[in-house]
């Protein structure tokens, strides 16, 4: 490689020295710049040395160094020396004018060492630098003019001519730069004030410091130079704005912030840092209410702030610098408080009356309410409502004042007293709203007539109770109150009645009881009917009334009757028969009534002398006395019999009948009351006088009952004292009569053999509380079939109640001719009939229905 100038240029010196001995020949010195390449050529050892070239190779040669790297190297075929590493002047000899590496170049057999030394020649390779980015300089703006300060020396590794030169600064108004030069190194330069500074005009100066080398190119380097200049206390502090306004909620939590003053001084340091202050006020209002941060000049709400109290407050605050001679200045704040809707309507009563009548009507005022509220504009404006349906209305009299009014029918049966909810509601956002509860009482006015349970009541009283006794007692309740309410009895009295029904019951007028006057026989009276009025104490008093029906209970206190031609205790009837007389031969009959109703007018006939008989037999509900076989020789000619007849009641009541039946050996002997006497034409008999008696008997019956019929479907009354009606006989084709009144039909049915006949009837004075069925069977006895329950009582006067009794119509009877001819007898108050001197009806003429019925 070829070297050109100075850079390139080696310039090779041989010295030889010689020495006397040893293997040291001598030393020879190159030159080379420092950063060149890899493989630069620094020299030929081998002619510089006088080596064979081809020697050498074949001895061999080493450079050897005392750094750890090696620098150079040789080639052995050539002999020349070469760069091997990188050079560079500043690392290998820092802060040195000149820099050499001391080689040496052993060659061996023989062995002999030559010195080297390569002096590294410098290049301008480093611009100048300085140790600091920037530099500060705290200059007072009170500073004077010439004044001068030293600039930082900027370094360079580079020697020679390469160094560092010269300095250079930017332009700038304030300052200027002198450089000084002491000699080749000591180049030096300072900072001298040209003109007055100010820092409120320019706090802080930025120049830039410039150095500059003397190498080819020249190289430089900066550095900033910072020069802050420092405040004196020459400007007073300025708020932004000398009236500051602002609006904040009344509602705002304590510790809010409102406003934020804003002042600035254009000092620094302590005259330039500001401290916040309200002034002293008048109103010392004022500072309880507000506090402000004397660093930041926030203001903030101290405590509270009530619209309706302040709407509005006037602040004055100041701003005072801390310099040694503080300055200050004001300025003024004006809060304006906005209301909110923090107040609810407070609603006040003045009530009129304590109560009011429940006739009050519509209008009627029952109380004032006045409604204020402290918010302002639509905070303060307020509505008055009811808070439910109520028979009363809110009226609006003038602003904020109401009138609570009437508005509908009141009655305290229904409601004694109201709880009115009154609410106020204001207008603001979100409304506010405010209750009060005035209490209404509604006082009593009669308008309510004592009301009883039942408009009829029906009782049962058992006949032959004793005067007083306990009937029921009627109870009236009146929803009015006090004495409106205080209800006192008496009995209606029915002046179209003949008898006072006063003489007949009696009624407490405090308790309501009723009680007997007098002791009654369901013979003579089956019900009785009056009406009990309850009037209250009221004004004017209201009354109302009750029906009450007694039904009077039968008793059993009649013993049987035994009808003609028999008579009972005390006296002996005859009858004969023939000896011939076959099994099932009629005797006699025996007939008898009871004056009582029911079960207690139930007969049944028995033998009872002599027990056990064999020869005779009673039908137990017919009263027919019948052979039970033919006669014997060693039967008695007179056969004396006892006849019991009892009735259901309990306890039961009965009577006896004695018969003697005398055996006749024929037919034609026997003479018995019944048998007719032959009488002249001209001679008007006793049966003919019966049956025309009957006849008319009959019809009259018959025209009357449908009179009565007549009148009762055209006009009902309700009599105080009632009792059956006329009776009514009704004659039929088939032979049979129906006998009836207004609570009883009996149906009689007649034989066409006109010897004997059958009465069977079943009378009632009242509702019964059961109903059976009742039959008779071929052996003439009473079968009970079917049994109601008898606990339950007729609930209304209008209940339907049916009464049937039915025959079989399998009763055999044998026929016997009576002299006497056909009788039949109804008993006055009911009961069985028997005719002794006639048999029963045959099947089909039995083969009818008894039935009574009634209504209440």
């Amino acid at each position: 490689m070829g070297l050109c100038g100075e850079s390139g240029l080696i310039w090779i010196r041989y010295l030889v020295l010689l020495c006397s001995s040893g293997w040291t020949t001598g030393q020879i010195i190159y030159s080379i710049t420092e950063e060149v390449d890899k493989g630069t050529f620094v020299g030929n050892i081998a002619k510089d040395l006088n080596l064979n070239v081809q020697e050498l190779e074949t001895r061999g040669i080493q450079i050897v160094t005392a750094t750890s790297t090696k620098y150079f190297e040789v080639n052995v075929k050539t002999g020349i020396l070469y760069v091997n590493e990188r050079l560079d002047r500043e690392t290998l000899c820092p802060n040195s004018v000149t820099c050499s590496l001391n080689l040496e170049a052993i060659v061996n057999l023989p062995v002999h060492v030559h010195l080297i030394e390569v002096n590294i020649l410098d290049i301008n390779d480093n611009a100048p630098s300085f140790t600091e980015k920037s530099h500060v300089f705290n200059i007072m703006e009170s500073a004077f003019q010439g004044e001068r300060f030293p600039l930082p020396m900027a370094g360079d590794p580079d020697v020679g001519s390469n160094a560092v030169k010269t300095y250079k600064l930017s332009a700038n108004e304030h300052f200027s730069l002198d450089v000084q030069s002491g000699g080749e190194q000591s180049v030096s330069a300072e900072l001298v004030l040209q003109k007055a500074l100010d820092r409120e005009k320019q706090p802080v100066i930025r120049l830039l410091l410039t150095a500059v080398d003397g190498g080819k190119p020249p190289r430089s380097g900066t550095s900033q130079i910072i020069v802050n200049v420092n405040d004196t206390n020459d400007n007073i502090p300025i708020f932004s704005k000398p009236l500051y306004k602002v609006k904040v909620f009344e509602n705002v939590p304590p510790g809010t912030t409102i406003l934020k003053l804003n002042a600035t001084d254009l000092d620094e340091g302590a005259n330039g840092e500001i401290a916040f202050s309200f002034s002293n006020h008048g109103n010392i209002n004022v500072l309880e209410l507000f506090e402000i941060n004397p660093d930041s000049g926030d203001i903030t709400v101290k405590d509270t702030l009530d619209f309706e109290r302040n709407g509005a407050f006037e602040i004055r605050a100041q701003a005072k610098d801390k310099g040694h001679n503080p300055r200050a200045a004001h300025c003024k704040v004006l809060v304006e408080v906005i209301d909110v809707n923090d107040n609810a309507p407070e609603i006040s009563i003045t009530s009129f009356m304590n109560s009011v009548k429940e006739d009050a009507s519509a209008g009627t005022v029952i109380a004032l309410i006045s409604v204020v509220d402290s918010d302002g504009g639509n905070n303060g404006v307020v509505h008055c409502k009811l808070a439910d349906e109520r028979p009363f209305q809110i009226r609006s009299s003038y602003k904020n004042s109401y009138s609570l009014v009437v508005d509908g029918p009141l009655d305290r049966e229904r409601a004694s007293q109201y709880n009115v909810t009154i609410t106020a509601i204001d207008e603001g956002s979100p409304p506010l709203s405010s209750t009060s509860v005035i209490t209404v009482h509604v006082s009593d006015v009669n308008d309510n007539a004592p009301r009883f349970p039942e408009r009829v009541m029906n009782v049962y009283l058992k006949e032959n109770s004793p005067v007083g006794a306990f009937i029921c007692t009627v109870s009236a309740f009146d929803p009015d109150e006090k004495e409106n309410a205080r209800v006192s009895y008496s009995m209606l009295e029915n002046p179209s009645k003949p008898v006072s029904v006063s003489t007949v019951v009696n009624v407490n007028s405090v308790s309501g009881e009723i009680y007997s006057l007098q002791s009654f026989s369901y013979e003579e009276v089956k019900t009785l009917q009056f009406q009990v009025q309850a009037t209250d104490s009221g004004v004017p008093p209201l009354s109302s009334n009750v029906t009450v029906n007694v039904f009077i209970l039968d008793e059993n206190d009649n013993s049987p009757g035994v009808l003609p031609p028999y008579s009972g205790q005390g006296s002996v009837n005859t009858e004969s028969i023939p000896y011939a007389a076959e099994a099932g031969y009629f005797v006699a009959k025996i007939r008898a009534v009871d004056a009582d109703s029911g079960y207690n007018a139930l007969l049944s006939y028995h033998i009872a002398e002599p027990k056990g008989s064999s020869l005779f037999r009673i039908g137990s509900s017919s009263g027919e006395i019948r052979t039970k076989r033919r006669m014997s020789d060693n039967d008695l000619k007179t056969h004396p019999l006892v006849i019991l007849i009892s009735d259901h009641g309990d306890p039961s009541l009965s009577a006896t009948v004695s018969i003697d039946v005398v055996v006749v050996e024929s037919a034609s002997e026997i003479q018995t009351s019944f048998r007719p006497l032959p009488v002249n034409e001209e001679t008007f008999s006793d049966l003919n006088l019966y049956l025309l008696i009957a006849i008319v008997s009959v019809s009259v019956m018959f025209l009357l009952s449908l009179i009565s019929l007549i009148a009762v479907k055209c006009h009902r009354t309700d009599g105080g004292l009632s009792r059956y009606s006329a009776p009514m006989i009704t004659t039929h084709p088939d032979g049979s009569w129906s006998y009836s009144k207004s609570t009883q039909q009996y149906d009689v049915c007649f034989s066409s053999d006109t010897l004997k006949s059958d009465v069977v009837v079943f009378p009632t004075s009242f509702p019964p509380a059961d109903a059976e069925i009742i039959s008779i069977n071929g052996g003439d006895t009473f079968k009970r079939t079917q049994t109601l329950p008898n606990s339950e009582k007729p609930k209304a006067p209008n209940a339907d109640w049916r009464y049937s009794a039915s025959l079989r119509a399998g009763m055999q009877r044998s026929a016997l001719p009576s002299p006497s001819g056909s009788c039949s007898t109804l008993g006055a108050h009911g009961g069985v009939i028997s005719d002794a001197g006639s048999s029963g009806c045959s099947g089909a003429e039995l083969a009818h229905r008894v039935q009574r019925s009634w209504r209440c």
